[in-house]
């Protein structure tokens, strides 16, 4: 038997209408600490909005994953997922699955086969949402918000998010996926993100319920933090990405 001291690569996918610059100080921690970080932006968001069309969809940005782990040659990777970014990582794990060692939910939606953004709304939320692409967005487009609808109130922190939110072509929310099972068969973590009031921005009622489960491949954790941790709470956040690869990097390879 063999202890494994390889530390592995992360890669971090980012959330709707961010980029990969929202884990820039997340990716700094991570690389001070001997890991690869790979943080890629998706098409048409972030400093690739040039590339924002009507055809830019959900299978887009899963074919922008996947090229990253192909181009790079990426394996013995943990995959960390933020909010929307779930539905991609989801999607590019069946055709990567076997470069992926485990996966990390940051407040991240989990979708299973056939689902889509919209899909996974709370009531009410799908009705505004389109409304809200018709009347701001000519249609196809999710206008950027304020950073503060991500729970960012600091104002260093919000100077250094607003400029760089964009829209996301709405193609992205109505997409569905197709199969989705190797990323369910990963270690998992899910880190339920919940503001002092124990409000969570996203839906976590699926993570809870596979925490209830018994499933041994599956772990929840809690943060008190902004949806957007990644940037309001960077230490916290590293320091819970390090301890979720540390499960993998210690096991023993027989």
């Amino acid at each position: 038997m063999n202890i494994t001291s390889k530390k592995p690569t992360f890669v971090l996918v980012h959330g709707g209408r961010h980029g990969g610059w929202s884990w820039q100080r997340v990716a700094d921690r991570l690389r001070a600490e001997g890991h690869g970080v790979y943080a890629p932006t998706l098409t048409g968001l972030g400093d690739r909005a040039h590339l924002a069309s009507r055809e830019v969809g959900l299978d887009t940005h899963v074919k922008d994953l996947v090229a990253v782990f192909e181009f790079e040659d990426l394996t013995d990777v943990v995959l960390v997922m933020h909010s929307y970014g779930g539905m991609v990582g989801s999607g590019a794990t069946e055709v990567i699955g076997d470069r992926v060692r485990s996966v990390v939910f940051l407040d991240a939606v989990m979708p299973r086969s056939g689902e889509s953004v919209l899909d996974l709304q709370p009531p009410g939320r799908e009705e505004r949402i389109r409304g809200t692409v018709e009347r701001e967005g000519d249609g196809w487009l999710v206008p950027a918000s304020d950073a503060s609808y991500w729970g960012i109130t600091d104002p260093d922190d919000l100077a250094w998010v607003n400029p760089r939110i964009t829209a996301q072509p709405f193609k992205t929310y109505t997409d569905r996926l197709g199969e989705v099972r190797r990323v369910w068969e990963k270690p998992t973590v899910f880190i339920l993100c919940q503001n002092a009031d124990g409000v969570a921005h996203i839906d976590s009622a699926r993570a809870l319920e596979r925490s209830h489960s018994g499933d041994s491949n599956f772990e929840l954790w809690t943060l008190v933090a902004s949806h957007d941790a990644m940037v309001t709470h960077t230490e916290d956040v590293a320091g819970m990405l390090l301890a979720a690869a540390e499960r993998e990097v210690s096991a023993v390879v027989h």
